[in-house]
């Protein structure tokens, strides 16, 4: 069992910036390749981003390309998620989440997932 769990969301203005983490406990964290979800109201759980097992490679969706940026530190067991120039369509519940070796953009491929921390971003 890998447990997850995601904190940094909140409150921010358009234009502006916020960091997620996801912090894990439970496996070796680099067995697991991480990702990014997010689901706003109403709309199916999306792809933001995905990071490989040791950092060494990253996949985005095409809608967070060159503002969101994965990293992780595996010494921390954690993956973040720094997001600049944050739009309002940016607002939704973030989860991050594990998968075995791989990385992947279907969410179903995940095997472990973190309860979600809430991103709104105001006018």
């Amino acid at each position: 069992q890998v447990q997850l769990v995601e904190s940094g969301g909140g409150l921010v203005q358009a234009g502006g910036s916020l960091r997620l983490s996801c912090t894990a406990s439970g496996r070796t964290f680099s067995d697991y390749a991480m990702g990014w979800f997010r689901q706003a109201p109403g709309k199916e759980r999306e792809f933001v981003g995905a990071i490989s097992r040791r950092g060494g490679s990253t996949y985005y969706a095409d809608s967070v390309k060159g503002r969101f940026t994965i990293s992780r530190d595996n010494a921390k067991n954690t993956v973040y998620l720094q997001m600049n120039s944050m739009t309002i369509e940016d607002t939704a519940i973030y989860y991050c989440a594990a998968k075995r070796l791989i990385y992947s953009s279907h969410p179903d491929e995940y095997d472990y997932w973190g309860q979600g921390t809430q991103v709104t971003v105001s006018s």
